[in-house]
């Protein structure tokens, strides 16, 4: 692709070179179930640097799977001069196969074909000259593509977003000021439900019961936060990196991982950011201390 000068949105279809597929009949039924089960059908099929993120689509047959990496996309299409702001939706080549009835030339050498129900590129010379040659266009489009990350958008201007935060800052302010006064009235309520309760024995189990349902009820959340946490730092350990410290409490917790080489680096700050925990990469050593709240 020549380098572009674009001045309105466009899409963009990915020819083979950036992503990897797999077709797999499985028994699920939605299209979360199938991306859940994505990672395992590439076990040791993909490059251990990178970092990749899965696009699933239902066929007659079964699935269709889709590995790619976002961030090497992105680079590519800014050296030819598309930022992520200037892309709609990206397609992949492989979601439109049947539309390639005849070869697509991209390039000067090379071109997209149909082969066996999957687009794949040969040399423009192994073309047959009797073959009819075809352009893109808008019937070459799928019903679904994927976002690239920096292509949200905000729909208020600087000034308006200003305006709201004040009007947001006046809202914090008034209920301060009504959580101050009910604070205090909230004390004088919780004499009288004492009194209440010293006089009416029989409810005392009732309002106890549901007070224990309370403290254990946040108990477990606060459980369930550090199982989440737990099985995330654990997708963090991969071939290059070691967890060699992890400390936790009610409040927060700090990991600190070892790495061999900067790619496997990249990819443990890309995974720690996915999870939006805290990231120091520590000097003269190979050492990132990963940490967050509860």
């Amino acid at each position: 692709m020549k380098k572009q000068t674009l001045s309105t949105p466009v899409n963009i279809m990915l020819t083979p070179q950036f992503y990897t597929i797999k077709r797999e009949a499985i028994p699920v039924q939605y299209a979360y179930q199938a991306k859940r089960i994505a990672p395992s059908l590439f076990d040791g099929l993909l490059d251990d640097t990178k970092i990749y993120s899965y696009f699933v689509s239902k066929e007659e047959e079964g699935w269709l799977f889709i590995a790619y990496d976002i961030q090497e996309i992105e680079l590519f299409l800014e050296t030819k001069g598309v930022l992520a702001e200037n892309v709609g939706k990206v397609f992949f080549a492989e979601q439109s196969a049947e539309a390639f009835s005849g070869p697509v030339k991209i390039g000067e050498k090379e071109a997209l074909v149909n082969l066996n129900g999957s687009v794949v590129v040969v040399p423009q010379i192994a073309l047959d000259e009797g073959l009819k040659v075809l352009q893109v266009n808008d019937s070459f489009s799928p019903k679904k593509g994927i976002a690239l990350e920096g292509t949200v958008h905000s729909f208020l201007g600087t000034r308006h977003a200003y305006a709201l935060a004040g009007i947001f800052v006046l809202f914090a302010l008034m209920f301060f000021i009504e959580g101050s006064r009910y604070g205090g009235d909230g004390a004088i309520e919780e004499k009288k439900m004492q009194s209440l309760l010293t006089e009416h024995p029989a409810l005392q189990s009732n309002y106890t019961r549901k007070s224990i349902a309370s403290k254990y009820k946040t108990i477990d959340t606060k459980e369930r936060q550090k199982r989440a946490i737990i099985d995330a730092l654990s997708h963090m350990i991969f071939k290059g990196t070691t967890l060699t410290t992890l400390t936790m409490n009610d409040k927060k917790f700090q990991a600190r991982f070892s790495y061999t080489t900067e790619n496997v680096a990249k990819k443990l700050q890309a995974l720690a950011k996915k999870e939006k925990f805290n990231i120091m990469k520590m000097t003269n050593s190979h050492t990132l201390k990963i940490e967050g709240t509860l």
